[in-house]
């Protein structure tokens, strides 16, 4: 592909944003998207990858190993970690050294580069893709898409308007198996379902004191804040450990629950934000610098479906054979999806197993070929469901954050009455026990249940205000996440 042909197209693909502000975006995908331009199939797409510390080791790997693909750039604000883990493991295995940048923004004006992959922390992941988008990029997004509900819907916007291929990086929806089981379940496997459970069950521990800690040598921390409110370092391990600070991160649910959570609302298939969403947790079992919830949660109401969202940080039993994973509960049976990716089963009611489901997942494949095809359909984790799954882990953040504290015996008299929402509370409030935790002294954050006008993506009725002042952030400059006419 030459670069005036590159050019020519970006200046004159782009059309206007048909979805109004905050609504349902509806795509015609026969109609939206005619083929870039012819590619060369020999042609190597042109790669950078933006994080390379934890899971912007898989990409590497994806991309390195992939005949189709050269990575040509790394980008993290931690120079050690760009130049140590990125430069020199991409010189190491292919001989060429590709270039350094510590601030991804820089890499965007580079338009040799086909893909910007994205691994950087939540906070960036929106923010990321846009201008990745409007550079012209084709991207390959990790999960969540989004740290917030706004700025999720921009990016599917942003690549609807721009005619780009967006990837999310939920590889569960790749996984032959759980594709089979899916398919399994909506065709009547296990009768009528109208209930998913989706389960987080991943022991973590204290990440120690809150404090002002020294940011490491060698980051530069303007960038990696970047959309985030300015402040100290108040963690003591500055990587990773941001997952449990809800300025740069969502908690576990929206962690290794999105996922989970995104395999639940496929099963379930349910397509927009639903009726309403209920959430009432901790961080329990210590104190310590994080603020999101080890403990937790969501209940999503999408009239005769129900999607209920678990997450536990401390030791605990499985449920049905399942820790992390999915089930879904239908009149003749029900099925699981657990985070093995390369296998799902379907069991009678009586728990004989009646179907089994294998194989794995080549879920960076699938997005070299669309990026080939210039076919969204043939994405299996497009940006808009990668958006709806993360809405979900946002809306039980919401609820859970607005909460009073209640002690057990409070909760039980809210849920009373509720049968489905008390069986889930009470093997919550036994798992607590189980960890030693007095639940007659022990208060847990009870949210309120917010009403949703789904499709349109907001909280409605009376004392919803604060909610939907939560469904985005306030911006840093200059690291703002455009409005929908700017994406």
């Amino acid at each position: 592909m030459s670069k005036l042909s590159r050019r020519e197209f970006l200046e004159n693909s782009m059309f206007a944003a048909t979805a109004a502000a905050g609504s349902s975006f509806v795509l015609n995908n026969s109609e939206a998207f005619a083929v870039e331009e012819s590619r060369s199939p020999n042609e190597v797409l042109r790669v950078a990858v933006l994080g390379v510390n934890s899971r912007g080791g898989a990409h590497l790997s994806a991309f390195i190993g992939s005949k189709e693909t050269e990575v040509v750039a790394i980008v993290d604000p931690h120079e050690t970690i760009g130049q140590n883990k990125g430069v020199k493991r991409v010189e190491d295995a292919t001989g060429k050294k590709p270039a350094y940048y510590q601030d991804l923004r820089k890499v965007m004006d580079d338009k040799s580069i086909d893909i910007i992959s994205i691994a950087t922390p939540n906070h960036w992941h929106s923010l990321a893709a846009i201008w990745a988008i409007q550079a012209g990029k084709d991207v390959y997004c990790e999960k969540p898409v989004s740290h917030n509900v706004s700025e999720g819907r921009r990016v599917v916007q942003a690549a609807r308007k721009h005619k780009k291929i967006v990837q999310t990086g939920t590889q569960g929806r790749s996984a032959v198996s759980q594709q089979g089981l899916i398919e399994f379940i909506q065709s009547g496997g296990i009768g009528t379902v109208k209930l998913a459970r989706g389960l987080c069950y991943n022991r973590r521990g204290s990440i120690g004191a809150p404090g002002n800690y020294d940011v490491p040598a060698g980051v530069d921390y303007n960038v990696w804040l970047g959309p985030a409110p300015e402040g100290p370092l108040t963690r003591k391990r500055f990587h990773y450990d941001w997952h449990w600070q809800y300025p740069y991160g969502n908690g576990d649910i929206g962690n290794q629950g999105i996922h989970q959570m995104d395999i639940a609302r496929w099963g379930l298939g349910v397509s927009d934000l639903g009726h309403s969403v209920f959430s009432y947790g901790g961080r329990l079992g210590y104190e310590d610098a994080g603020n999101s919830a080890n403990t937790q949660v969501s209940i999503h109401d999408f009239g005769e479906k129900k999607l209920v969202f678990e997450t536990r940080g401390l030791d605990t039993k499985d449920l049905r054979g399942a820790k992390v994973g999915v089930i879904f509960y239908g009149t003749e049976g029900y099925g699981v999806s657990t985070n093995n990716y390369s296998l799902a089963k379907a069991f009678d009611l009586d728990g004989n197993k009646i179907k089994e489901f294998k194989g794995g997942e080549a879920h960076f494949a699938n997005f070299i070929s669309a990026v080939r095809s210039r076919k969204i359909e043939d994405l299996n984790a497009d940006i808009l469901e990668g958006h709806l799954s993360s809405a979900l882990c946002h809306l039980g953040n919401i609820s859970y954050r607005l909460a009073e504290p209640l002690v057990a015996k409070e909760i039980e008299k809210r849920l009373d009455g509720n049968r489905e929402a008390l069986e889930t509370f009470n093997r919550t409030a036994q798992h607590l026990s189980d960890n030693k935790l007095d639940l007659e002294k022990v208060k847990l954050g009870y949210g309120p249940q917010l009403m949703l006008d789904g499709p349109g993506e907001v909280f409605v009725g009376t004392g919803t205000d604060k909610a939907n002042a939560m469904l985005t952030r306030k911006y840093r400059a200059p690291f703002v996440v455009p409005d929908e006419k700017d994406v």
